[in-house]
């Protein structure tokens, strides 16, 4: 995976390109495929679940709500974008990101699960966990690395303190959860 540090940027000019990333990505990953889910069940004749639609609707709005603060939070403390070619400059420790270390990987799946859900397809579920998998033995190990030789002791003692997938209780112990 290759990872490029961010130009220096004002925090404008960071919200706006992970804005538009944020666009792209939901776009293709919650809109276009979970949409080619369906269609494709529908065509197999796979049934699904009676939709929840309230349940994806309130599960899609908190999801995205910290998907959002995440976004923000990585464009002007971190001084870059989620991206690895225009990763951030500075390691972001505060905000979602003090709660778990990669609430952007939380919300994704959460939202992708909302959709699931408000669609009532068995096969949106599917795909949301198996891009949680994806994510957790795929992408975070070659982030990791990066961000260990990037940022050393800081990250080390950052990855101690704050939980992988769920937040800890205040005083809790730590560990890479």
């Amino acid at each position: 995976m290759i990872f490029r540090e961010a130009r220096p940027a004002g925090p404008g000019w960071n919200i706006a390109k992970t804005m538009l990333q944020t666009a792209v990505f939901w776009g293709t990953l919650l809109f276009l495929l979970p949409w080619a889910i369906v269609g494709t069940e529908d065509r197999l004749g796979i049934g699904g679940f009676p939709p929840q639609r309230w349940l994806g609707g309130i599960l899609f709005a908190v999801a995205s709500a910290v998907g959002l603060a995440s976004a923000y939070t990585m464009a002007v403390a971190g001084e870059g974008t989620p991206l690895p070619l225009d990763h951030p400059r500075r390691l972001v420790v505060r905000g979602p990101y003090g709660i778990v270390r990669n609430p952007m990987a939380v919300a994704g799946i959460a939202q992708g699960c909302a959709v699931g859900f408000f669609a009532g397809s068995y096969g949106i579920l599917a795909y949301s966990l198996a891009g949680a998998l994806v994510w957790h033995f795929g992408v975070r190990p070659f982030e990791e690395r990066h961000l260990r030789a990037r940022f050393g002791e800081e990250y080390d003692a950052y990855r101690g303190r704050v939980s992988l997938w769920v937040p800890r209780r205040k005083g809790g112990r730590g560990g890479s959860g």
